[in-house]
């Protein structure tokens, strides 16, 4: 079952279960999909407008970019869950002989690895929308301001949430140079959002008042 072909409510339902996957990566993922969609609604209110002439090539390019990787974004919903699907494959492999018990530790190692590599992707993705946002806010159609607050708002929450899971899936890890790798990028990647953020709701607001 893919989870992106459910309806919003049929995946509501699905997060709310007592299943632990689809769980917060995935959750995250959706998020920052909505702030590309939002991104791309926004670009769309504004090229064509000869207001906006200056910017429409620009904010084209940009326009479908986001398409691009709201779509990416998609994706990730599902392989976040199949991530999590991975692990808990691997934790459940035999282990009563030595043999298998080396087996299954390099098996959960894995999966781990490739468990945190998942949410990276969906931070990256986040980040990279959350760059767009003070030149759309600049360039942007200003009547459709709080949409753009909104697609800030959506991809904050999907680079965090990302970086919860990036960190989580650090802690399980026993290869420590990868553990550390990752928690590195996890902490660069949220000093850029804060900083990003706050400069996007201080505009914002400002444009509000």
């Amino acid at each position: 079952m893919s989870l992106v072909d459910l309806s919003l409510k049929g995946f509501v339902d699905e997060v709310a279960s007592s299943s632990p996957a689809p769980g917060g990566g995935s959750v995250a993922a959706y998020a920052g999909s909505q702030g590309y969609a939002l991104i791309a609604m926004v670009c769309r209110l504004t090229v064509g407008r000869e207001k906006y002439r200056a910017a429409e090539e620009e904010l084209m390019s940009l326009m479908l970019t986001a398409e691009k990787k709201k779509e990416s974004l998609l994706s990730l919903v599902d392989e976040d869950t199949q991530g999590f699907y991975g692990v808990m494959e691997a934790i459940g492999l035999p282990k009563g002989t030595e043999e298998e018990k080396t087996a299954r530790k390099k098996a959960l190692e894995a999966a781990t690895i490739q468990a945190a590599e998942i949410p990276l992707k969906t931070a990256r993705l986040c980040l990279e929308g959350l760059r767009e946002v003070p030149n759309l806010l600049e360039k942007g159609n200003p009547n459709a301001l709080s949409d753009m607050g909104v697609a800030a708002l959506m991809l904050e929450s999907g680079l965090e949430g990302a970086l919860y899971n990036i960190q989580i899936n650090a802690q399980g890890l026993k290869t420590q140079d990868i553990a550390q790798q990752l928690r590195a990028a996890a902490t660069q990647m949220r000093e850029e959002g804060v900083n990003l953020t706050s400069k996007i709701r201080e505009w914002v607001l400002k444009s509000l008042n």
